[in-house]
């Protein structure tokens, strides 16, 4: 078995409050997501998302289940959306190959029973993200490209938060059941992320920070909008944001960074709005 699996269980915001910074981190940070030829994964309580990082050397990687599912194939009652944040990888998928470039997306349904991650065939590095969630139907295979994306240009210089999201995995481009994912990408002199800060109580979110330059670092925050806190987080890191939770980072650098969501509605818009002068 090539996976590595843990357990992180929901917090309720009033014990969050009295969390001190070891604690935050080892509830909320994700770190060490790519070790050499296995599947690094985190089973998550909040809407049972998964958040795993797989990075093949020697050979192809294999997407096995694990004993928390209690199913015979990963992807039994799963589907899965997944971004390559390398250069251009493959992906069997119940034999079938999908070859993604850099920052594109491909979502498998509910039911397949092998995929396996290949590394790059010059021996570039190779890594995939991604994240998975409870399924109740089938949906078909797609590979979504960054032309397909459903592609916005937000913010501004002058706000430190120009940047371009890319929705690549949303109702708008492919079907799934709950799981939505996209690309936000900083442009250079835009530090800050998702401002206005908002929560959602109908979906929890995971962010994951990567093409962040040596020697730079993220503020994530993270909190009910009057009781916030911060976590530093490196490159190639995921933090978990519960349902009651803001999720707004600022870098000392620009950064990409992937989101991805899941709960009760397919809705991109159904957020609580949070004045930025209203943060605590």
């Amino acid at each position: 078995m090539t996976n590595h699996q843990s357990t992180r269980h929901a917090i309720h915001p009033a014990d969050f409050k009295g969390y001190d910074t070891s604690k935050l981190r080892d509830e909320f940070l994700i770190e060490n997501l790519f070790q050499a030829d296995t599947i690094q994964l985190t089973y998550t309580l909040y809407d049972r998302l998964i958040v795993g990082g797989v990075h093949p050397v020697a050979g192809p990687v294999r997407l096995d289940t694990f004993p928390t599912l209690r199913s015979e194939n990963f992807l039994d009652r799963r589907e899965i959306g997944i971004i390559n944040i390398s250069s251009a990888s493959t992906i069997t998928v119940d034999g079938q190959e999908f070859t993604l470039q850099n920052k594109e997306a491909l979502y498998i349904g509910k039911g397949v029973k092998e995929v396996l991650f290949h590394p790059a065939a010059d021996g570039a590095d190779t890594r995939f993200y991604f994240n998975s969630a409870p399924a109740h139907h089938t949906f078909p295979t797609k590979k979504v490209t960054l032309a397909e994306a459903e592609t916005v240009e937000l913010g501004s210089l002058e706000t430190a938060n120009a940047r371009t999201i890319r929705k690549v995995l949303i109702n708008s481009v492919v079907e799934t059941c709950q799981l939505q994912m996209g690309v936000t990408e900083l442009k250079p002199g835009s530090v800050w992320n998702t401002m206005p800060a908002h929560t959602h109580d109908r979906r929890m979110e995971a962010y994951f920070y990567f093409d962040l330059p040596q020697d730079q670092t993220v503020c994530h925050f993270l909190g009910e909008p009057q009781e916030t806190r911060h976590i530093w987080m490196q490159n190639q890191q995921a933090v978990l944001s519960p349902p009651w939770s803001i999720h707004s980072g600022a870098g000392t650098s620009n950064y990409t960074f992937i989101w991805g969501m899941a709960g009760e509605n397919l809705d991109y818009n159904d957020m609580d709005k949070v004045a930025t002068t209203d943060l605590k």
